[in-house]
């Protein structure tokens, strides 16, 4: 076959109408095979030019649909931090669709396993026929004008939910579409998603991923996706058809269907670490193209990796090529894909330099300055597993984070853990104590009370004890303890006193979320009540443990948390773009926010400080937003007084006198499963009740 020279830029496949350009980079390499595959047959092609440490051909007449993958040659030495064996396949890093799946042999392993010298050895035998194929796409797509939304971010709501597990068991969705991105873009989860008022979803990880050999022998497979291997390709598990690279389309598709109802597209993203693991795992990718250039090896013997990840291996972010890697994805999912931001798993990691977490690295350096990913959506998981890796709080401005202070704090709270209200306080209002400082906005706190990894909520008012067992691993493995209140009672129940606690509870977390400062992220299926059996860490359940029951879905809780979403997004007072100043406006003495005690009292700096104080009422004065629209008009809200009462008793509230208001109306209350709207009048200086673990919003009417 006949092959020219080629260009060394883009990196990838990339075809032109009448070719295939296909670029790889391997800075250690001697030799670098273009393998194309018809059916099990495989044509070898030595790449013929080298530029930059960039392998490159161009092969005319090669087009949509030709699987390929590649052979690199160079030296096995692993104690050098080489190990290269052109025995096996390799997956391009520049893929943009992976066709096929793994077929876990030892031939996938580039030591021969068992050997008394394990990853010292070298295995010869040929892995082609057990690997995914690369599959070279026509990226053309009719977006029909369609581009990215910008959601403020003070206007931003988001859901983070797994493609699959959301309509594998909905019975609205053809059969034939459940648990693939065209049954997410299926016109009645589409109006799902629009009646609960979310604006944004973001997927847990859709770039191509395998599941772990010991996983595969348990019967079992990597559910989540954490476990990337392709950071182009859209993941071929949610493809309705994937075998000639369809699935991108259909990942399209799926985008622009969101986009017209209003729905922005963020995706989780796995770049601290990829699927070969550690010096013990198999060669599919980085790993035989250049592994002392992608990975962090340990400087006093390269034959181990530096593991801040927990999953074996860490991508090397020193190396300006895997950077390149990096913000080449970022953007192809941008730019090609129309997707609306990234959240960053264990962002902590990306930011590491020699060792240590650095804010001004150069992975953020080179965020800041790109004219396109600075201006999505970026989020981090502001944590690794290293030394110093929680870092909440101290990523640059341009980011938000998961904030798990937030999270700890509220589940603290309503569960009557000794804290300081001074802590909760901090967190329902934005965190500015975190955020402030750097010159960010509330909006840089993502709250959240749950995520996929742990309790459901549902879960997580229902089990004191984690229950992993269907996990296969001794139900040793996910969160170790629960932070939240139970009732007393493991598992279900019929007891109707037990349920209907439980039920405030989670309507207390919703409130609380949803009436909080900063940016809220609702765990997919927390609104119906969907339960994972206690089980804590369902990365490896792909079944009716981690899937939603549409079925028996909780119509209540799911009408509450619609209430909730659409009260939140009416009202501007609860999405500030600016932080409350906790002083008096326009030189008079009302406050744009005020704290008293249950007495109805200013609260002062001693009850501040007792751990025990469960309860505090919270004025919010919506006359003082300090903040415009975007046509530039003065923002003007209702004024709101929340009285919180996390102790196990029912407790009496005295409202304060008429300065703060005159006469107030009850809008929400967690102690009821429906609450009827602006019902109940009370006077300044009045007394309220406010039931045991309860929360009471009113609304200020003179």
């Amino acid at each position: 076959m006949k092959v020219w020279p080629g260009e060394s830029y883009p990196l990838g496949a990339t075809w032109d109408g009448a070719g295939t350009n296909f670029a790889l980079f391997s800075e250690h390499a001697t030799a670098v095979e273009l393998c194309l595959f018809n059916g099990s047959d495989e044509t070898r092609i030595e790449l013929p030019e080298v530029t930059d440490f960039s392998w490159h051909g161009y092969l005319p007449g090669v087009g949509p649909g030709q699987c390929y993958g590649f052979r690199v040659h160079g030296p096995y030495e692993p104690c050098a931090g080489h190990r290269f064996n052109p025995t096996k396949l390799l997956l391009d890093p520049y893929a943009k669709a992976i066709a096929g799946s793994v077929q876990w042999t030892d031939a996938l392993y580039g030591y021969q396993i068992g050997h008394p010298d394990a990853d010292l050895s070298k295995d010869e035998r040929d892995s082609a026929s057990i690997l995914p194929k690369c599959v070279v796409i026509d990226p053309s797509f009719d977006w029909e004008g369609d581009r990215q939304l910008w959601t403020p971010w003070d206007e931003t709501i988001i859901y983070e939910v797994h493609i699959k597990g959301f309509t594998a068991r909905h019975p609205e969705v053809p059969e034939h579409l459940r648990g693939t991105y065209s049954g997410l873009a299926y016109p009645a989860v589409i109006d799902y998603l629009h009646s609960l008022g979310v604006t944004a979803v973001e997927l847990m990880p859709v770039h191509q991923s395998i599941s772990e050999h010991p996983l595969v022998e348990r019967g079992l497979s990597n559910y989540w996706g954490y476990n990337s291997i392709g950071y182009f390709a859209p993941d071929a598990r949610y493809a309705v058809n994937s075998e000639l690279g369809q699935h991108v389309t259909e990942f399209k598709a799926m985008v622009k269907a969101l986009h017209q109802a209003g729905i922005e597209v963020i995706l989780d993203v796995v770049y601290n670490h990829t699927a070969e693991g550690n010096q013990l795992g198999p060669s599919l990718c980085f790993r035989g193209i250049d592994n002392a250039s992608y990975y962090r090896l340990n400087p006093d013997n390269p034959r181990y990796y530096m593991d801040y990840t927990g999953c074996g291996n860490t991508l090397n972010m020193m190396h300006p090529r895997t950077l390149q890697l990096i913000m080449d994805s970022l953007r192809y999912w941008v730019l090609e894909m129309h997707v609306d931001g990234f959240r960053f798993d264990l962002a902590a990691a990306l930011a590491r330099e020699l060792h240590e977490v650095d804010r001004l690295g150069a992975f953020f350096d080179i965020i800041h300055q790109d004219p396109v990913i600075s201006q999505v959506k970026l989020i981090a998981e502001p944590w690794d597993l290293g030394e110093g890796g929680y870092q909440v709080g101290n990523f640059p401005p341009g980011w938000a984070e998961w904030n798990g202070k937030y999270r700890d704090s509220v589940r603290d709270y309503w569960r009557g853990v000794e804290q300081t209200l001074g802590e909760f306080a901090f967190r329902f209002t934005g965190s500015s104590d975190l955020y402030e400082a750097s010159g960010r906005r509330p909006h840089a706190s993502i709250n959240f009370i749950t995520a996929h990894d742990g309790f459901t909520l549902h879960d997580l008012v229902s089990y004191n004890e984690k229950h992993n067992e269907a996990n296969g691993e001794d139900n040793r493995d996910g969160e170790s303890h629960n932070r939240s209140w139970n009732c007393g009672v493991e598992g279900p129940t019929h007891d109707p006193k037990i349920n209907s606690l439980r039920a405030r509870q989670k309507r207390n977390f919703l409130a609380t979320l949803f009436l909080s400062q900063g940016v809220p992220m609702l765990l997919g299926g927390d609104e119906i009540g969907r339960t994972q059996q206690g089980n804590n860490n369902g990365y490896c359940q792909d079944n009716e443990i981690s899937w939603f029951d549409w079925d028996h879905k909780d119509k209540t809780l799911l009408e509450f948390t619609q209430r909730l979403i659409h009260f939140r997004k009416k009202h501007p007072i609860f999405h500030r773009r600016h932080w409350f100043q906790g002083r008096p406006i326009h030189g008079g003495d009302i406050f744009d926010i005020k704290w008293f005690t249950p007495e109805g009292q200013e609260m002062s700096e001693e009850d501040w400080n007792v751990g025990y104080a469960k309860s505090l009422g919270v004025f919010l004065n919506g006359a003082a937003i300090a903040s415009t629209d975007r046509r530039g008009e003065p923002l003007v809200d209702d004024s709101f007084y929340l009285l919180f009462n996390a102790h196990h008793k029912p407790l009496a509230f005295t409202l304060p006198d008429e300065k703060w208001g005159q006469r107030w109306v009850k809008t929400l209350a967690t102690d009821e499963p429906l609450p009827e709207e602006d019902s109940d009048f009370y006077p300044a200086g009045s007394e309220i009740g406010v039931k045991g673990r309860a929360l009471l919003l009113l609304r200020r009417v003179s």
